[in-house]
């Protein structure tokens, strides 16, 4: 779960109350939980992205809600970029997720670090 500092508001002492920014899942038996269960309650709170990794498939899903509360898939593949709307200029390969590439490398690629460093 991603809350950025827009809810910071919404926490409380004991729990968080609303939607956070983006959740993050990764599935386990059984899928329907995340697939669909899940996934109703979270388009129904608000969350404006949630993502679905499958290690098991090597398969990830971004969805993204509409201007009418909907989910749209923004992104589902095993390879390729995804761009988050909920984190300004974040992106990342989604092969990264599979092929644990050395942090280095990512930040480089990121232009948090200089080539050669």
């Amino acid at each position: 779960m991603v809350v950025l500092n827009d809810r910071r508001a919404q926490f409380t002492e004991q729990y968080f109350d609303g939607a956070p920014n983006i959740v993050v899942e990764i599935l386990s038996p059984p899928r329907t939980v995340d697939r669909r269960e899940k996934f109703t309650e979270y388009e129904a709170a608000g969350v404006p992205e949630y993502w679905i990794i499958d290690p098991e498939r090597e398969y990830a899903e971004f969805w993204q809600l509409d201007d009418t509360g909907v989910y749209r898939v923004a992104y589902a593949g095993s390879e390729g970029v995804y761009h988050s709307r909920e984190l300004p200029g974040f992106w990342l390969r989604v092969e990264w997720i599979w092929r644990q590439q050395p942090l280095l490398d990512i930040l480089r690629e990121w232009g948090i670090l200089p080539q050669g460093v």
